[in-house]
């Protein structure tokens, strides 16, 4: 899969990008008139699941250091 850390690098760049993005959907949606609650509960489980792939990917760029 992904294996050298410019690859990692970029798509954790992309993968906050969209996090962003998300964010401000979500906030629109929430300020606008009628709420489509199954649109809105979709890009809320995508943004969660965009959480777990940074953290993971942030978890492979840090250096395993044994103290």
């Amino acid at each position: 899969m992904l294996n050298d850390r410019d690859s990692l690098l970029r798509r954790l760049h992309e993968l906050r990008s969209e996090h962003r993005d998300l964010d401000t959907v979500i906030a629109r949606l929430a300020e606008a008139g009628p709420i489509d609650l199954l649109h809105l509960a979709r890009l809320k489980k995508r943004k969660l699941l965009l959480k777990d792939e940074i953290a993971w990917l942030e978890s492979r760029l840090i250096p395993d250091s044994i103290a």
